[in-house]
């Protein structure tokens, strides 16, 4: 077997170096896109912004020009992220409290960021709840949490956008999914089940607001290094230095290259664009292996 060395740098395509290890990247070159002003003076709300991948897309938008709305259900995690964020952009950047499943939070918060900013122009629904769990162990209640937070809250969000400011004035919804619903995955069914319906509901509200010039797309990470999901789901080191050889680039994804997709998504560049979803994986999904030893271990014990 070859050895990985998961330390390795690795040039990306835009004429900077990222470290496997460490989601890090030289701000002096972090401009993937040439244009650095390609979202400028545009508004982001962006639900789960105050860390993890909502954090990292919050940082990439507000570096090409973009005012954002960070949302968490953890006010003093996203404020920090909100000072974070100012300071290394100069960009405005608004946090918010919010829930995404309960309807009037959201109406309230979206009132809040449309008085400060006078607009929204780009949602990003990146809220979301995951564990490993095998279906016989999982409880009815832990199921629906995790299609609530998802399924239930991206509707939540587009539906109030939509209501509020896009019907009127057009806009950009980008909802991050995943690639667990093209296939079988163990110990994920409440989570490849949530984000299969947030895949469609991207589809159906493509077709039903597309005359409204609103563009709906999905944006599908796959293993991403430095990220809560994968400390949770990544299992052990061992193991994932193992089945990283299984994807086709040979590496763990970064925050950064998923906050590229979503800038992608979100700018002009992707103006005839909607109903999709863009994989943003290595070829992951194509290649990654079902791990059935994990869930004999899990069936043995799990009971959420």
């Amino acid at each position: 077997m070859r050895e990985h060395n998961t330390k390795m740098a690795t040039t990306i395509p835009g004429n900077y170096t990222l470290n496997k290890s460490e989601d890090t990247i030289n701000q002096k070159t972090s401009f993937f896109f040439k244009k650095e002003n390609i979202i400028r003076d545009k508004v982001a709300f962006i639900t789960g912004g105050g860390s993890g991948i909502g954090f990292r897309i919050a940082e990439i938008f507000m570096r090409h020009g973009c005012h954002t709305v960070i949302a968490s259900r953890s006010f003093p995690r996203v404020s920090k992220a909100a000072r974070k964020l100012a300071a290394a952009t100069g960009q405005r950047c608004l946090p918010l409290s919010l829930d995404v499943r309960a309807f009037p939070a959201i109406t309230a918060a979206v009132d809040q960021a449309l008085k400060e900013f006078g607009k929204i122009d780009i949602l990003v629904n990146c809220a979301a709840g995951n564990f490993l769990c095998p279906a016989s162990a999982l409880s009815f209640n832990a199921f629906k949490t995790v299609m609530d937070i998802d399924s239930l809250g991206t509707f939540n969000m587009s539906r109030v956008l939509y209501e509020k400011f896009f019907r009127d004035h057009g806009g950009v919804i980008v909802n991050i999914t995943a690639t667990l619903g093209t296939r079988g995955q163990v110990l994920q069914v409440h989570a490849g089940s949530a984000k299969a319906a947030v895949d469609a509901m991207t589809r159906h509200l493509a077709v039903e607001w597309g005359p409204q010039n609103i563009r709906v797309n999905s944006l599908a990470p796959g293993p991403i290094s430095g990220t809560e999901g994968f400390r949770r789901l990544g299992g052990r080191q061992a193991s994932v230095s193992t089945k990283v050889l299984d994807i086709p680039l040979q590496r763990l994804g970064n925050k950064t290259e998923v906050a590229h997709g979503a800038l992608y998504l979100a700018s002009p560049l992707a103006s005839y664009m909607t109903g999709a979803v863009l994989v943003v994986d290595g070829g992951a999904w194509l290649t990654f292996p079902n791990d059935l030893k994990l869930l004999a271990d899990f069936a043995a014990s799990a009971k959420l």
